[in-house]
């Protein structure tokens, strides 16, 4: 990890500003959803890219009662229901 030397300050609410620089550099725009992970004892933001509820896949998604899967996984799913030969 590379330190920015950046210090923020939590809000009452919790909330921090993200820097205009950091923003910029990691193409991360306002409305722009974030993912928050845990690793130990880091908090890491990660720019939100939907994937394949199933595999993980971020190729060919499709959108499915607001969920997210991969035409592969259709696929292998339509193989195992036996609608489609294997």
């Amino acid at each position: 990890m590379k330190s920015t030397g950046i210090v923020r300050k939590l809000d009452e609410l919790g909330r921090i500003t993200l820097p205009i620089e950091l923003r910029r550099t990691l193409g991360v725009e306002e409305r722009d959803p974030l993912e928050i992970y845990v690793e130990e004892e880091k908090i890491i933001l990660q720019k939100y890219e939907p994937a394949d509820i199933f595999s993980g896949s971020r190729e060919e998604l499709i959108d499915y009662h607001g969920k997210k899967i991969s035409k592969k996984t259709i696929m292998e799913l339509a193989k195992l229901a036996g609608i489609i030969e294997k």
